[in-house]
């Protein structure tokens, strides 16, 4: 009869336990966890972050595991080996995917960044800096056939310079060695992102001179791609996400450049709140994002020529083909 009883009381327990065990995994299965890889971690991605912090994504059932890619090309091979969901880099690289042919091409959907986000960076203040300063001497550039080497190349070329006559770009050093490589002394210049060109300027490393952002003009430069497969299964999904970085967005244009560095501080912990303060000022001033998540056809078509210009790109890619608007043109609408 003990016995018996035992039995039931060990019974009645794991009865109890279980509900709780099934609400938790009940609970999980509430949020859709998404994969990103990054093409690398900077303040000029501020609306993702804030989209983030400030809860939009959970807001849309999403858990977002993020991941740094440190380049494009790497974020699109992660894409493509189904190794993450969406890959968040330059749309070069859906265009690159696209020329080759391959079947299961990568659909961009939502834009971020419509300027490029990098800075002029010399070993001296400069403020009656023009580009023929840089005539003769060796500017550390980045990759070659990435966004930032080609909208350099670009720059170079509407203030009437020859980017492969005139100067030297010294493109042998990995984009996150760059900052390194110039405070050793390699180079007379360097493009930097943020908040690294800041913080060289800070300590006295590097001093800003321009903004190839603002001498480019609005370019496609940093948005969202998946796999058409992927968007073509996960439609639901792709709209929550595209709302969650709309909503992302117009936060980050309607608030100031302190509230901003506030709520994307825990994204950078080791950056103080007043050069977060700095950065997120000098990247409103020359409106770096994008006010919705829209691709636009001037937008896409000044990239392709700034890659034709390059070298990079014999055949352009179709707007219709490689940009997917049907998500970011809804969730604007609602």
């Amino acid at each position: 009869m003990r016995k018996y009883l035992k039995f039931i009381c060990i019974t009645l327990s794991l009865l109890l336990i279980i509900p709780v065990f099934a609400g938790c995994d009940s609970k999980t299965k509430d949020k859709d966890v998404v994969t990103v890889c990054e093409v690398t971690h900077s303040i000029f991605y501020a609306p993702q972050y804030a989209a983030i912090n400030l809860g939009y994504f959970e807001d849309e059932g999403i858990e977002i595991e993020l991941s740094n890619g440190q380049g494009a090309d790497k974020v699109m091979a992660a894409v493509l080996s189904d190794n993450v969901d969406i890959g968040f880099a330059g749309p070069e690289a859906s265009i690159y995917v696209y020329n080759e042919g391959k079947e299961d091409y990568t659909e961009v959907f939502s834009l971020l960044t419509q300027r490029d986000g990098s800075f002029l960076v010399g070993r001296e203040p400069d403020s009656d800096f023009s580009w023929d300063k840089i005539r003769g001497k060796t500017v550390l550039p980045g990759r070659k056939g990435g966004v930032p080497y080609m909208t350099l190349e670009y720059v170079i070329r509407q203030n009437g310079l020859d980017p492969l006559k005139d100067t030297t770009l010294d493109n042998s050093i990995q984009f996150a060695l760059m900052a390194g490589a110039f405070t050793s002394g390699t180079g007379d210049y360097v493009t930097l992102f943020e908040p690294t060109a800041s913080m060289l300027e800070k300590e006295g490393k590097g001093y800003i001179v321009s903004s190839i952002g603002r001498e480019s003009g609005e370019i496609s430069y940093t948005a969202y791609f998946a796999k058409k497969s992927f968007i073509e299964e996960n439609q639901d999904l792709i709209e929550r996400f595209t709302r969650a970085i709309y909503k992302g967005q117009k936060w980050v244009e309607a608030n100031e450049a302190k509230k901003i560095a506030e709520i994307v501080a825990p994204s950078f912990p080791d950056t103080d709140i007043d050069l977060l303060t700095t950065v997120i000022q000098r990247y409103k001033d020359i409106d770096v994002w994008s006010s919705d998540p829209v691709l636009n056809t001037d937008s896409f078509e000044l990239l392709q020529e700034v890659m034709t210009q390059a070298g990079e790109l014999t055949k352009k890619a179709p707007h219709d083909k490689v940009i997917n608007n049907t998500f970011a043109e809804k969730v604007i609408k609602e």
